[in-house]
């Protein structure tokens, strides 16, 4: 879920590359629809600047949902400040990376939380070490996925 576009692009091209399907949301409201309409999403990539409803707005809403508990949630962040990643985890978020994102670092995190247990996977609820974002696909491209290089 992101807002800025360019981004979705990036992050879609990025992903697609080592075949995980992205769809895309643009505020936290209509995240929750498509994860409503998308049962069977693996992860969330969830920036926290968004308009109507912000990433951790959405975080909580989602975290309310036995359903959706143990769903991986990846929080990204342009304008990190001091203690985002604590409130980000907080709120229910399994990491936090910051924006400008790294792409090995978004990838480590994200293979990390969807390893099957016992594979050197964190706990379900156990942040792992990261710290940069990824966006969700544009508009028209769902089923696409992405992989970019460094994103802001």
């Amino acid at each position: 879920m992101d807002d800025d576009i360019r981004n979705v692009f990036a992050l879609t091209h990025v992903l697609s590359r080592v075949g995980m399907p992205v769809l895309y949301a643009e505020n936290g409201r209509e995240g929750i629809e498509t994860l409503e309409r998308n049962p069977d999403t693996d992860l969330i990539l969830m920036d926290i600047m968004m308009p109507e409803m912000d990433g951790y707005e959405t975080i909580s809403a989602i975290r309310r949902s036995p359903r959706w508990t143990g769903l991986p949630i990846i929080a990204l962040t342009a304008k990190a400040m001091p203690g985002d990643r604590e409130k980000a985890i907080e709120q229910g978020a399994s990491d936090y990376v910051p924006k400008p994102v790294d792409v090995d670092q978004l990838l480590t995190v994200a293979c990390a939380l969807l390893a099957p247990e016992g594979e050197g996977t964190a706990e379900p609820d156990t942040p792992t070490t990261a710290e940069k974002p990824v966006a969700p696909e544009p508009a028209g491209a769902q089923g696409e996925t992405a992989v970019p290089p460094t994103i802001e």
